[in-house]
């Protein structure tokens, strides 16, 4: 992706939907309502001197800047496919253009909100290798859409390009439906929802009492009640109908009740795998997998939130085929006895292991994750000791994955982590030379 001032060519490039100046007319009204709620002691003297009136005209002012700003954004941004590049340009007092190189688009997924749902809109959202946030067309028509996606992973393929607007999207198999009834449950064990819950009942009267300032309270309430949200209904909603199929472009993850997203796991770009098995989760059996794909940044994709470890051992095969789940977590040791001097309590959830297709790292004592990196997504690989830890005889191993990620093994002997790094460099080297070359659509006609 690269950034300047380059115009279209002219009369070239399409526009966004016409609903899309008004997708974030809430943020003129949001700001009154923080000024007001600043000055709540004194509304009552600024209504009795001023009247409904003036109040009211003064939002309808900032609604309507507020509406000629967005309607000339919406003028001044276009898209544009050609043979090798996305273009978008926006921007209406600092212009932006941005060029997606096809060959470089990790991931392109849609995303539609309730509203949008409602009035027949939709996003389309694209990752890009070496850009730290990504691009998005916000909103176009559903169908429009549809067809964009499909013709934008049709011509990242090396589909011809005038055959590419009438390729459609490949069809997908349904793999798996996350229940909602074990969805609920799953969150519900996690228990971060009651403890923050249990924080906002005890925090709030105290600061309550302390300030007697209802802003003071809300500062501390609401991002409480955001965490609430977020790790419980919220999660749910946005988790509801979770549903992974199999298509040439990769796995497809379909979910949401109110906002529903359709995201692809594009082939050959996960650099590492996370098993998460919660300490409550664990009877049940049930684990959660989260990926972390090359392009993405630092942030994890979650492929499952709560499935059995078979399941789970099954999808996690269409990503990783020469991955055997049961293997890797049966090579983890545990951290050296001596070691419960570095640290006495969690040193037994730390462990190491490997085997002829990745390494793995295992983390946490009640919530315990097995972080698992392909030998050939490795980058680097390197072994720490702080001046306790060399005392100890101990060392940490960190592989480097092409995600911007990292693997840690704590706590492993300092003789064996030696071996370990040089063993592991060699093993990455040969799992380079004989991947496969990651391709979008590899498997369509």
């Amino acid at each position: 992706m690269s950034d300047g001032s380059e115009e279209f060519p002219a009369g070239q490039g399409k526009r966004l939907h016409p609903l899309t100046p008004w997708r974030r007319a809430w943020a003129p009204l949001a700001g009154l309502f923080a000024v007001a709620l600043q000055n709540a002691d004194q509304i009552g003297s600024w209504s009795g001197s001023l009247g409904l009136v003036w109040p009211a005209l003064m939002v309808l002012a900032v609604l309507l800047c507020a509406a000629c700003y967005g309607w000339l954004s919406w003028r001044v941004t276009r898209y544009l496919v050609t043979d090798t590049e996305l273009r978008i340009r926006t921007g209406l007092l600092f212009r932006r253009a941005a060029h997606l190189r096809l060959d470089r688009i990790q991931s392109i997924d849609i995303t539609r909100p309730l509203l949008a749902r409602a009035l027949g809109v939709a996003k389309l959202k694209m990752d890009v290798v070496g850009s730290g946030s990504a691009d998005e067309l916000a909103f176009l028509d559903e169908n429009e859409a549809r067809e964009l996606r499909a013709e934008l992973l049709a011509r990242a393929a090396g589909i011809a390009p005038e055959a590419a607007p009438t390729a459609g999207e490949a069809p997908a198999r349904e793999l798996f439906q996350v229940d909602s009834r074990t969805l609920a449950w799953a969150l519900a064990l996690l228990g971060s929802t009651w403890g923050f819950l249990l924080l906002a009942v005890v925090v709030t009267p105290l600061i309550w009492t302390a300030t007697s300032s209802v802003f003071a309270a809300l500062v501390v309430v609401l991002p409480m009640l955001a965490a609430i949200w977020r790790a419980g209904l919220g999660s749910f909603l946005s988790q509801y109908g979770w549903t992974v199929g199999e298509s040439p472009d990769g796995l497809r993850l379909d979910h949401g009740l109110l906002q529903r997203d359709h995201a692809t796991v594009p082939p050959g770009r996960v650099q590492s795998v996370r098993l998460v098995e919660p300490l409550l989760w664990r009877s049940r059996g049930w684990v959660r997998v989260e990926l972390e794909v090359a392009g993405a940044g630092n942030e994890s994709g979650l492929l499952l939130p709560v499935a059995s470890r078979e399941v789970a051992a099954a999808l996690i095969g269409r990503i990783l085929p020469a991955v055997d789940i049961g293997e890797a977590l049966a090579s983890v040791g545990r951290a050296p006895r001596r070691a419960r001097w570095a640290l006495p309590v969690w040193r037994v959830g730390y462990g190491h292991g490997v085997t002829d297709t990745v390494f793995v790292a295992r983390r946490g004592r009640l919530r315990r994750t097995h972080t698992l990196v392909p030998h050939a997504k490795v980058q680097s690989v390197r072994m720490t000791q702080g001046p306790w830890m060399q005392r100890l005889r101990l060392a940490d191993i960190h592989v480097d994955h092409g995600a911007n990620g990292t693997a840690t093994a704590r706590l492993a002997d300092a003789a064996y982590a030696a071996r370990e790094v040089a063993a592991q460099a060699r093993r990455s080297r040969l799992g380079r030379r004989a991947a496969a070359p990651e391709r979008w659509l590899t498997g369509r006609d």
